[in-house]
């Protein structure tokens, strides 16, 4: 091989599930990514070898190699735009889910005095990410009727992840955070120590789940396996504490016009005078 032969090589294919990866549920991604796998069969084409940790859950890009993943749906209307193709969408058995929709839960520490978000107001707001849904998006239109179109908080930390977030509130450094309900949810039953100095005072407006996508460089026979596939492990009983493992209480078709609804809050908050988180 040359080295220019080199340097072009595509990278291998990956499948990965960087929303909802925390180390002790790996057990559980890697028996469903066996079970989806079980269902493509043979027939399915190259496949990635093994199911990666180690993907970002914010990624510059969703590049050719992403075979499956799972993905926010903010940076899916914005900085995703053409990269990817949507595969389906899990309803999760969890508060704050139902089918094929989700919201977020606005967190503060269990013995601070804020019981509304109007309590909320000249606080320190924790952000996992400004491309974050969960974190930014509906939280700013739950806040932009509030806000009379000025400034709410007195100071947005970007903390990198939902984890953070939560970590630094509950350590009383930051105020509040809008935390994915499934992510408190996981947090709850598998690391209960991390949540248990915080407490739930509001829920965001409801939002599309987060779906299962494939690069939009992946062929159309494997995207329609991918499809076929995810269906399948929804209907069989035999997949069924897989599933229910990861409380996914089922898996179904996904389609664009759902996920329309994300920027048309963005748009209602700029509306409302409130264009950007503050």
């Amino acid at each position: 091989m040359t080295d220019i032969a080199a340097r072009t090589k595509a990278p291998p294919l990956s499948a990965t599930s960087p929303m909802y990866n925390l180390p002790e549920m790996r057990a559980l991604y890697l028996a469903f990514w066996n079970a989806l796998v079980t269902e493509l069969g043979p027939e399915a084409g190259e496949l990635p070898e093994a199911f990666s940790f180690d993907r970002p859950a914010v990624p510059a890009a969703i590049g050719p190699e992403i075979f499956f993943s799972q993905t926010c749906g903010y940076p899916l209307q914005t900085i995703y735009r053409g990269q990817y193709q949507l595969l389906g969408v899990p309803s999760y058995d969890a508060p704050g889910c139902s089918e094929a929709s989700h919201c977020a839960f606005i967190l503060v520490g269990d013995d601070s005095p804020f019981e509304t978000v109007e309590d909320l107001r000249g606080t320190r707001f924790a952000c996992n990410s400004r491309q974050s849904n969960s974190g930014m998006n509906l939280p700013r239109r739950l806040i932009a009727p509030l806000a009379g179109g000025k400034p709410f908080f007195s100071e947005i930390v970007e903390t990198g992840t939902h984890p953070f977030s939560m970590a630094r509130v509950a350590a009383g450094e930051l105020d509040a955070a809008s935390i994915d309900c499934m992510t408190y949810a996981y947090f709850s039953e598998h690391r209960p120590q991390a949540v248990a100095g915080l407490r739930v005072i509001a829920e965001t407006p409801p939002s599309p789940a987060i779906p299962f996508v494939t690069s939009i460089a992946t062929a159309p026979a494997q995207v329609e396996a991918l499809r076929a596939a995810l269906l399948a492990l929804s209907a069989k009983p035999e997949h069924r504490m897989v599933l229910a493992a990861l409380r996914i209480a089922s898996i179904g078709p996904a389609s664009h016009a759902p996920y329309e609804r994300i920027l048309d809050y963005e748009r209602e908050a700029a509306e409302l005078g409130y264009p950007e988180l503050v």
